[in-house]
Order: C-alpha cells, then sequence, then structure tokens
C-alpha cells in the first residue's frame, strides 16, 4: 500500500531511513525536511577539516541533495524548519528559512530525527564574546575553518573534555595554536575509566596542552578574550570552542505531546514508535536502553543511529524488527593514542550498585619481538559470580579498537569472560600474539572468578601501606630505580623462594610488579607455600599512571618561544635506538652524554615501549633535562638537554652510597645475562658498579681462545670440563645439550637484544668495575692470563670495601 512518508531531518538517521524506505517500497512517497543546507554530511570529521588533516571540504559531503535525490527517488527539501505537528489531523507545519514561505503537508507515517544541539549555559559574558564558537554541522564548521585561516589565533580555549573537545584541541594544536582544555570533572574522555584517562593526561600535556581539570568557565571578559575559572584563574584566548556536551532536539516532541524521558530524550519503544502509532523517533534525539545494564540513557553516536534509521523503515513496513539498545562502543583519536570504549565502565556499575570485578592487562599490539609492537593498557569490567562481561576500555598506540570490536561482538553474543580464552583471532607477528590480548583479559578475568587470583586496585595501595601491611615489589632492582611505590620492600621474583621463610603467614602478602604478570607469579608462589598473598592489578604502570603523573610532568619541560609555540630543537647528536631493547637505549643515551657539553642536546629515536616513561625518571635520577618527547612514525622521539634547563630548580635527590655490588657465583648464560643488564643499566644511572666473579662465576671472564699456560694435572682437567668464555655457557633450565643456549641466542637476536659479549663490552665502557676473586681461581685452576682484558683480580676484602659505598648489592 501506497504511503506518504515525512522525515525530519537528515544525516545519519533521517537519510539512512530514506534510503532504506526507497529500498523496500518503489510506490510511496517520501519527503525529508532539513533544517540546515546539507542533508548528509560527515559530522564525525568536522574536526579534522578544521585541523587541515582533511584536505577537501567536498570530502565531507557524504551526499547531495540532488544526487540522492535522483538515486532514491526522493524529496528533499533543505533550509526547511518543522514547526509544529499537528498529531489529530496527521499533519505538520514547516517554515522555508529562505522565502519565509510557511505551508503544511499531511502525513501517514512521521519520522523524527532532528538530532542533538550543543549545550550553550549562560555564563556571564558568553553573548558578548565574539570569538566563540560551538560545533554540530558545516556552517559551524565553516565559520571555525574560516576564522583560523584569516586570523591566524595564537591561542584558543576549548572547554570541555569530551570527545569534540579533545579532538578540536588536538585540530587546532595542528594549526599552530596554543591550547587550553579546560575540564571541569577530574578527567578527560567520561567513557574511560579515572585510570585509563590519567594515561592520556600524560600524553595530552606532553603535546603541548594545557590541561586544566576540576575546573570550570565562571565568566567570559573582553568580548571573549579573556576566559576566567572559578578557581579565579584567568586566560587569555584569540578564541574559544564550547564543548560541554549536548542536548536533545526535543521541543517539536515536547509541543506535540510526545512523551520524554528525564534526560529530556523522546521516549520510544523497542521497535522505535513514540506514544502516537505513527510517529518514530531516532538517533541523537530519543532515550535509549542501555544494552547491558538496560536502564534509560542518552548516548550520542553515529552507529545507533544508523542502525535506527535502517530499522524504523523495516517497522513502518511491517518487519516488526526490535532495537535491543546501545552499547555505547567507541574509540577516539588523541593525538598520537587511541582511546575506545565498549559497555559499561566501573563508574556506571558503581553508581548502579552492580557487583562487579575489574582486570588491567598490559599487553604489546603485536609479537614484541617484532618491530614496533607499542604498548596498550585494557580494561575488563564483569560479573565476577557467572562471567557476565560489562564492558572494556582501551588506551594505547595501536591495535586498541580492533580488540574493543571483539569484545563488543562478545557482548552482543552473550558471551562470558571464559570464553575470551576459546577466541580463535588472527595471528602473525606483525598484527598480534599467539595469545592475544583479548584472550589475556579471558584468563585474567577467569583466574579471577575460579579465586587463584586474589587481587587490589589502584585506589586501595596508598591506605593498605599505611595501615602497615607488607608490600613487595618483585621487579628488578634496576626497575625500581624508574619509579616504585613508596612503602614496597624490593625481592625480585627470582629471588622470592629465597626469603620465604622471613616472610609472615599470619597476615596477607600483597605483591606488585610492573603490568601484574609478574605479581600473579609471585602470588602464586606464595599462595602454594602456604601464605595468603593478593597481586595489584594491572602492577606499578596502572598505579603510577595516577600517583606519578603530575611529578612526572615535571619533569618533562617543553621549549617554548615567545609566542608560545614549541620551538624546533637542534640536537648536537642524534641517535637510532630502533629496536633495541632494555637496556640498551638508555645505555645509548649514557654514553652520548658523556660526549656532549653542558647545554648541548642530544635527539634518540626508541621503538622499546618502556622508553618513554624511562627517560624520564633517568634524567631526574643523573640531573639532565628531557626537554621534548614526540611520537613519530610508531616510534618515541626524545630531546635531552646535558644538565638542567635554566630557570628550573630540581633537586636531584642522591644517596650517601651511590654504588652497586654484584656477585656474580653462576656461570650460567641467563644469569650472567641477567647479572650484565643489571649492572650496565645501574652504571647508566650514574651509580659506581663492581661486579665480582667468583668460582662458576669466572668462566663466564674466560678467553675462548686463551693461551696456553702451566698447570698440574687437576687443574688441567677442570679447565677441560668448564666452559670457556660467554659463548660456552650452558643455561640453568632447559640447556638439552647446547640446544637450549643456541635457542635462546637466536631469540635474543631476532628481539634486538644484546650478547653477552656486546653486554660485557658495553659494561667495560661504562665503566663498570669485573673483579676476578684470585682465591676461586686458585681452586679452580684458572690463571690471570685466561681471563678477557680489563679484568682486575681482588679478595674478599676487595668486594666488602666495595660493598660498603653500595645502595645495591646483588648475588647471582
Amino acid at each position: 500500500m501506497k504511503k506518504r512518508i515525512l522525515i525530519v531531518g537528515g544525516v545519519a538517521g533521517g537519510a539512512t531511513a530514506a534510503a532504506r524506505l526507497r529500498r523496500l517500497d518503489e510506490q510511496s512517497e517520501i519527503i525529508i525536511f532539513e533544517r540546515g543546507e546539507y542533508i548528509s554530511f560527515a559530522n564525525c570529521g568536522l574536526p579534522y577539516y578544521i585541523g587541515d588533516v582533511i584536505k577537501e571540504r567536498s570530502s565531507l559531503l557524504v551526499q547531495t541533495i540532488e544526487g540522492m535525490s535522483k538515486k532514491f527517488n526522493l524529496d528533499i527539501r533543505n533550509f526547511s524548519e518543522v514547526e509544529s505537528i499537528d498529531r489529530q489531523n496527521k499533519k505538520i507545519k514547516i517554515k522555508n528559512l529562505k522565502s519565509g514561505e510557511v505551508y503544511e503537508e499531511k502525513y501517514d507515517e512521521l519520522i523524527l530525527s532532528p538530532g542533538a544541539s550543543p549545550i550553550k549555559p549562560p555564563i556571564k559574558g558568553i553573548d558578548e564574546a565574539k570569538s566563540l564558537f560551538t560545533l554540530r554541522n558545516m556552517k559551524d564548521t565553516d565559520k571555525i575553518r574560516a576564522y583560523v585561516d584569516e586570523n591566524s589565533p595564537k591561542s584558543a580555549v576549548v572547554i570541555g573534555g569530551g570527545f569534540i573537545g579533545v579532538e578540536m584541541a588536538e585540530n587546532l594544536h595542528e594549526r599552530g595554536v596554543k591550547v587550553s582544555l579546560v575540564e571541569m570533572m577530574n578527567q578527560i574522555m567520561a567513557p574511560l575509566d579515572f585510570e585509563m584517562a590519567s594515561i592520556l593526561h600524560s600524553h595530552v600535556k606532553e603535546n603541548g596542552v594545557d590541561l586544566i581539570l576540576k575546573d570550570g568557565v565562571s565568566e567570559f571578559k573582553n568580548n571573549g578574550t579573556k576566559v576566567v575559572l572559578q578557581s579565579g584563574k584567568e586566560i587569555d584566548a584569540d578564541m574559544i570552542i564550547l564543548a560541554i556536551g549536548v542536548r536533545p532536539e526535543n521541543k517539536l516532541a515536547k509541543d506535540a505531546g510526545l512523551h520524554l524521558g528525564d534526560g529530556g530524550g523522546i521516549k520510544v519503544d523497542e521497535y522505535l514508535r513514540t506514544n502516537d502509532k505513527n510517529i518514530y523517533a531516532i538517533g541523537d534525539a530519543i532515550e535509549v536502553i542501555d544494552y547491558v545494564n538496560k536502564k534509560p540513557t542518552m548516548i550520542p553516536l553515529a552507529w545507533p543511529a544508523n542502525r535506527q534509521g535502517r530499522l524504523v523503515a523495516d517497522n513502518i513496513y511491517g518487519k516488526n524488527r526490535k532495537y535491543n539498545g546501545t552499547l555505547g562502543t567507541s574509540v577516539a583519536k588523541v593525538f598520537h593514542m587511541t582511546a575506545s570504549t565498549t559497555g559499561n565502565n566501573e563508574k556506571t556499575l558503581e553508581k548502579l550498585g552492580i557487583k562487579y570485578e575489574v582486570a588491567h592487562i598490559h599487553p604489546k599490539s603485536h609479537a614484541g619481538y617484532y618491530p614496533g609492537a607499542l604498548p596498550i593498557a585494557f580494561k575488563l569490567t564483569f560479573n565476577p559470580e557467572d562471567g557476565t562481561i560489562y564492558g572494556a576500555q582501551g588506551v594505547g598506540y595501536d591495535g586498541v579498537e580492533k580488540r574493543i570490536d571483539i569484545i563488543a561482538t562478545a557482548i552482543k553474543a552473550g558471551l562470558k569472560v571464559e570464553d575470551l580464552q576459546d577466541l580463535e583471532l588472527a595471528y602473525a607477528p606483525p598484527y598480534s600474539s599467539a595469545k592475544d590480548p583479548v584472550n589475556m583479559l579471558g584468563y585474567v578475568a577467569t583466574n579471577i572468578m575460579e579465586g587463584t587470583l586474589k587481587q587490589i586496585q589502584w585506589y586501595e595501595v596508598d591506605e593498605i601501606i599505611k595501615n602497615g601491611a607488607m608490600f613487595i615489589d618483585v621487579r628488578e632492582e634496576l626497575e625500581r630505580e624508574m619509579g616504585y611505590i613508596e612503602g614496597t620492600i624490593n625481592i625480585p621474583l627470582g629471588e622470592l623462594r629465597d626469603h620465604l621463610h622471613e616472610l609472615p603467614k599470619d597476615k596477607p602478602i600483597y605483591v606488585t610488579c610492573q603490568v601484574g604478570l609478574r605479581g600473579y607469579l609471585a602470588a602464586r608462589v606464595l599462595e602454594l607455600n602456604g601464605f595468603k598473598a593478593v597481586n595489584l592489578d594491572g602492577g606499578y604502570r596502572t598505579y603510577s599512571a595516577i600517583n606519578c603523573g603530575e611529578e612526572t610532568n615535571m619533569i618533562c619541560n617543553v621549549n617554548v618561544g615567545d609566542d608560545g609555540m614549541i620551538e624546533n630543537i637542534g640536537a648536537h647528536i642524534k641517535i637510532d635506538a630502533c629496536g633495541l631493547q632494555c637496556p640498551g637505549p638508555i645505555t645509548q643515551v649514557y654514553k652520548a652524554m658523556e660526549q656532549l657539553k653542558d647545554g648541548e642536546i642530544l635527539e634518540i629515536s626508541v621503538t622499546d615501549p618502556a622508553f618513554s616513561q624511562d627517560i624520564k625518571a633517568w634524567c631526574k635520577k643523573t640531573g639532565n633535562t628531557l626537554l621534548k618527547t614526540e611520537f613519530v612514525n610508531k616510534s618515541f622521539k626524545a630531546f635531552i638537554k646535558k644538565g638542567r634547563k635554566a630557570g628550573i630548580v630540581t633537586e636531584v635527590i642522591k644517596s650517601e652510597k651511590e654504588g652497586a655490588t654484584l656477585v656474580v657465583f653462576s656461570g650460567d648464560l641467563d644469569k650472567a645475562l641477567a647479572s650484565f643488564i643489571i649492572g650496565t643499566g645501574a652504571a647508566t644511572m650514574g651509580k659506581k658498579v663492581t661486579m665480582f666473579f667468583t668460582f662458576w662465576g669466572l668462566n663466564v671472564l674466560r678467553r675462548e681462545d686463551g693461551p696456553k699456560v702451566e698447570k698440574d694435572t687437576l687443574e688441567k682437567m677442570f679447565g677441560m670440563m668448564m666452559p670457556k668464555g660467554a659463548n660456552k655457557l650452558p643455561l640453568s633450565n632447559m640447556n638439552m645439550g647446547g640446544m637450549g643456549t643456541k635457542m635462546i641466542e637466536h631469540v635474543m637476536k631476532k628481539k634486538n637484544v644484546d650478547s653477552l659479549e656486546t653486554l660485557i663490552k658495553n659494561a667495560i665502557d661504562l665503566g663498570v668495575e669485573l673483579v676476578a676473586c684470585s682465591m676461586s681461581m686458585d681452586i679452580m685452576g684458572i690463571k690471570k692470563e685466561e681471563l678477557i682484558d680489563g679484568v682486575k683480580l681482588g679478595g674478599v676484602a676487595t668486594y666488602l670495601g666495595e660493598a660498603e659505598d653500595s645502595n645495591l648489592n646483588l648475588f647471582i
């Protein structure tokens, strides 16, 4: 049966509905009324056109009126505002905004897709602010783009840290504008939980944006050239972007007596029908049901509007398709990082009183041995009793959104956290790992459900330590040099079993590591030995994202010129350390800084994901200045100035004992590697390092092609049975007749980890003192001539003397 269908509003919802209606019926009359000039445009791309990332304005116009009218046989009327709905007589009143003509049109079915409009609160001085903009449509976009092109503003204040605010801050920054981003809440990007958003806070600041949190706007002065915050702070602004949110365009529906929800959205049933059986509503103007918690909410996103447009067309033609609610899956580019979410975050679950657990992991974007692997932070929320997945969040440089999409699909499919373990996902080293991050989230969450993993969250740590609990950091000493939780004690995971007799069994022992994995392993060791163990979820990396952010940003100072822009930094030495793994990049920095004079600058490029944080800690520890960090072509670039930046007073904390001693007793390759990695790392942090080799450890220092020396029969037998030098050392486990050694050397080469010979040479170059125990040499029948160059002989007094001046003593 031929119908007369009128649609109020185009873009995502209205245009999609019109196209679907025509595909279902060639006979019906379909008319679209659009208040603006354009029927269909890419509103999500508007900030990127302003930032000149999208070069051509025409690229934003998804459908032209002429093209869409011909393709789908539609009557499209732009510059036409629908003023009222006469429900009893089934007609609407329209005003032609160009001619002023007012007329009526009758309908059989009416679809409302008016969208949402930017919130513009009654702040003092807002009406007088001449260069204040909001962003909703092409008209707004043209105004902002023209203002930036014609006036070349030096400064801008963006108010609101949601999607539009953050994207506008980035794109104005790309245009050379110094941006202040003001957000009244304690975080940007509300769909993220605080600790996840904190990762973005550091990144936004590192890219030169002045991020101001927990502060709102109280007044605009001098025609909007000065923004006064509620704290009293004043910011000069050549332009202002107001992006504090949107409200549904509900006046037409309200005046027609259609029901509205508490948030002002038009209420619809599961078939997208209003309380009038002939009127449907879709898009940003409607109230939807949250797919996870089943509560009414407002989620203005593109996918729901498009989906609703298709469904409402189906339902007009009797297909009875239900809209099951909105999951809220989203993604945003934040400078070089990606932030993506789906489902319910922890804040929402807490507010609604829903029982939940969370899991944090910090995997790499793909296999670590393939170049360019970058860190990602993931968070999963779930029901600890039945495994229902509530939501997920991800923040990182690469591969974030595809994992969130997988979890969004899992939620819609009704999968549980246990099922995430069984997802067989595409794998090749450039794209993923054999155990994908989604699988890892499933493993961790399942361990929590089954009780094999007990954990605490980052916000519980300080109180636990304040109450005197035992808290063990199971990372290596070198890692702690880059930052640690105050009040924790350090027992590396490999040494934990040796200290079990010192630990209490009458109270819980809390453990932490870098990202949570070694903490879990430590917790299992403790639990299986009769202790009560609790792991810090997400480890130090999650904790430090919140608790060390301000300190970190004080160290990372950016050169700023008189015009407020970041200066181009000319480096005296440039190093490409891409592909090197820790401690390679820091070692390279240390060597280069030795060559520089005070005030000269080093530029280094690195792909090791930990480097961006390590270099900040290194600069603080050594008294140098980190001028700037940036992310270019999937690598981190840092500019380091030798000495402190002028005008900055920063105390470099030094212990009275600044040495480090390592006793190397083992002759196993893996333990020798660990010894030299720790030793060189400590040396790059400015410590005086002495490595004391005794008994089997002496084999590490033997020449492979040593000269013939006089020995008695027993000494010759010892010499024949012991490995000669770094190339002949066995593994402590899985040696398999030397096959294990070959395998680990192959893996080290693929992952760009230095060989033991290279590590020894680097250690000597860094001034690490290698001392061979003369007493052990005598017992083992090893002569001085058999040792590599650069080794000193010494006895126990030598070791004890060095140990007395050290604050780091290790026995390996």
